[in-house]
């Protein structure tokens, strides 16, 4: 039975003296008031004043890690806040229940990944009914019973957050390496467990970025360790159950990079990365030497990336060196990669962003982008020949998978698109077949046939044409009356897929169009796209989200006064930076863990990312000119006397990326000048980070409280 729902546009705000109305409300709610206390500070000769710079708790860093020590004042008005917004919502607290009943019930919940080979095994994870987090598990390659390594949900057992992170099994198989995090700070302890007895060693590796590497020889570990302001500092090797003190393999002195640490497809080589947002240098090991000394590969170069890969006796490097800003593969050989040895294979082309690259012993593959739309080219490297793998639908998301043996001719990718569930395919890259593995189910029921998805184009301010992926039901009138959630990021050159997502069916299904505006800032058109949308050029990314919001509402997507905007952590520096230059095109906004307190986090030099993110967005503590480029689009620092649409703002108390002072002092700023009455809601989750809830389940109570806001506010709650 298809329920039809009628969109009646609110014709009066929800004020706050209405709030007594709703069920569970006793009295008149109020929202808090945060006291101000001024702080003053002069940077390039321009005073600047912050009422509610006392929301940054001054021991913060041992917040991250004890987030009981949180200051008893900062704790009080958060605590607040999220009572206010509980009862701000109560009258949608049914909704939210029926929200979470059908997001969990579009989830297998006993569902299982296609199990990946690797010598003798075949490793895979699986949940079981009802559970939160992963088992790791294993089979006989041949066929045979499963032999459950590492179930997660032991391990989270009386704990408020945990979060299983990169896992790694050792060559011989006989030891798992795993992260976890037990606060959402992202500071995981690295075990390694025994398989042959199913206990954990005495060994813990404390204070890592969750991603442990093994050498050959299946008793050397390597990781990242991460400094007390979370900067991923040095590398260092451990020795399973020597008892000795760990060894350091390299550090960037250079607090503006973060290190990293990998392996290539072929397992000869250890990478050690080092990195910024712009420029980057690796160095290799070789596996089956884990005491030697890593050798650089080519040094850093301003503004130059690369990324390297291994079979026989080449060096893979995937660059933008040599003004490829689209990026080309060149080799070099592995006893001189440095640039001068540098020849290429696949070219550069302009509007052909090439994004990844994996070496097999006889084929190199790439995942690239031309056209708005991505495609797999797999080229035999004896022969030089290439074909590609593509699909037919106007949006769809495409990924490779990956895969634990070298020596192979079958690859794993992915493919979905809005409308169609994800599905993994097995590849032969020898005879060009492919086998469908799995696709995901709906459990509750989903036909495809019953959706529409569609690319759009909005012109932006300057003439350029910003894509836009639509999903709506195909009988949803297209005709200036439905409500619309318009998503958007556009920051780093990461590209927002066109990808299947249960959870945005329960909007859909109520009559909503739900747009990805492809804006700059992101690589959806190439890097130039990318270049359009940082540093000086970065208003570029706002004004297209908007172009996009009024070119639904022009060709009849979307209703005047029905767009909900949303957008997270970079996406919420989007979110603060529309509500400040078009209130007027929202109904309201949906801003998760959001950057918006731009300025103050880019001048100060102590924060985690403040140093590494400079050549993204400038160095206001240096530059005058990159001063006043943020200050002009800074969200917190260009709130004024207007009227706000409703928003709500999402955070997380250990948070290390965007800072849970960032959307709290925002917020209080909003309710003190914003001339408006429409709801202003803050919601802290104090017992996660950047990523909010870990389990599968209590993750989507956090995007339901969301749902049920966008309905509210475009009066679609009936």
């Amino acid at each position: 039975m298809v329920v039809r729902w009628i969109w009646k546009p609110m014709t009066k705000r929800l004020r706050d003296e209405e709030l007594d109305r709703h069920p569970g409300g006793g009295g008149a709610v109020h929202p808090p008031v945060a006291e101000k206390r001024p702080v003053t500070s002069t940077w390039h000769g321009v005073t600047r004043t912050d009422d509610y710079a006392w929301l940054r708790a001054g021991n913060w860093q041992q917040v991250m890690r004890e987030p009981d020590v949180l200051p008893a004042d900062i704790r009080a008005y958060l605590e607040a806040e999220n009572a206010y917004t509980e009862a701000a919502l109560a009258g949608v607290a049914d909704l939210r229940e029926q929200l979470f009943a059908e997001m969990r019930g579009r989830i297998k919940e006993d569902d299982s990944s296609v199990p990946a080979p690797d010598g003798p095994y075949a490793y895979g994870i699986r949940y079981t009914h009802g559970a939160e987090h992963p088992m790791l598990v294993r089979t006989p390659r041949g066929g045979g019973e499963e032999e459950i390594l590492l179930d997660a949900n032991r391990l989270a057992e009386g704990k408020a957050y945990f979060h299983l992170g990169g896992t790694a099994h050792s060559p011989d198989h006989r030891y798992l390496a795993y992260a976890s995090d037990e606060k959402g700070s992202e500071y995981y302890e690295i075990r390694i467990r025994d398989l042959a007895t199913g206990e954990d060693l005495d060994d813990v590796i404390p204070t890592t970025t969750g991603v442990p590497v093994w050498a050959a020889d299946s008793r050397t570990l390597f990781y990242v360790w991460v400094d007390d302001n979370h900067r991923p500092a040095k590398v260092f090797r451990h020795e399973v159950g020597a008892g000795t003190e760990d060894v350091l393999v390299h550090a960037d002195t250079n607090p503006g990079y973060f290190l990293g640490v990998g392996k290539t497809q072929s397992d000869r080589y250890i990478l050690i990365d080092s990195h910024d947002h712009e420029t980057s240098e690796s160095r290799v090991l070789e596996a089956d030497d884990p005491a030697g000394r890593p050798r650089l590969v080519a040094e850093r170069r301003p503004a130059e990336k690369y990324s390297v890969e291994h079979s026989g006796d080449l060096f893979y490097i995937l660059t933008n060196g040599g003004d490829a800003e689209d990026y080309r593969i060149v080799t070099a050989p592995v006893e001189t990669p440095d640039r001068d040895h540098w020849r290429d294979l696949v070219p550069h082309s302009l509007g052909r962003l090439i994004l990844d690259i994996t070496a097999y012993k006889d084929f190199l593959v790439r995942l690239e982008r031309e056209g708005g739309l991505p495609r797999i080219v797999i080229r035999h490297l004896a022969t030089g020949e290439e074909h590609a793998i593509a699909f037919d639908e106007e949006a769809y998301s495409l990924g490779m998978a990956g895969s634990l043996e070298f020596d192979t001719a079958t690859m794993r990718f992915t493919y979905s698109s809005m409308t169609t569930p994800g599905r993994v395919y097995d590849y032969d890259m020898a005879t060009r077949s492919r086998v469908l593995r799995k696709q995901d189910e709906v459990p509750s029921g989903h036909d495809p046939a019953d959706y529409v998805t569609r690319r759009v184009f909005a012109e932006a301010p300057d003439g350029e044409t910003v894509p836009v992926s639509l999903l709506y039901r195909r009988d949803t009138p297209i005709d200036g009356t439905a409500p619309c959630l318009l998503y958007g990021y556009g920051a780093y050159g990461i590209t927002i897929p066109a990808s299947f997502s249960t959870t945005r069916l329960s909007l859909v299904d109520r009559g909503f169009v739900y747009a990805i505006a492809h804006i700059r800032g992101g690589k959806d058109k190439g890097f130039h796209w990318y270049a359009d949308g940082r540093r000086e050029k970065k208003v570029n990314t706002f004004t297209d989200f908007i172009a996009a919001g009024r070119h639904l509402v022009a060709e009849g997507f979307a209703a005047p006064d029905g767009i909900v905007g949303w957008g997270g952590s970079a996406g919420g520096l989007l979110i603060g930076a529309v509500a400040n230059m078009a209130p007027d095109l929202f109904a309201g906004l949906i801003a998760e863990v959001p950057f918006v307190d731009t300025l103050d986090t880019m001048l100060d030099d102590t924060l985690p990312l403040t140093p590494p993110e400079w050549p993204e967005w400038g160095n206001p503590i240096t530059s005058e000119a990159d001063f006043r480029t943020i200050a002009a689009y800074s969200p917190y620092d260009n709130v004024a006397a207007r009227d706000y649409p409703a928003i709500l703002a999402l955070a997380g108390l250990t948070d290390p990326r965007v800072t849970y002072w960032e959307p709290a002092k925002w917020v209080a700023k909003l309710r003190a000048t914003g001339t408006g009455d429409r709801l202003l809601l803050l919601k802290t989750n104090m017992d996660a980070g950047h990523g909010g809830a870990a389990g599968r389940f209590d993750r989507l109570k956090e995007t339901a409280l969301a749902t049920a806001f966008a309905l509210q506010v475009t009066g679609r709650t009936g």
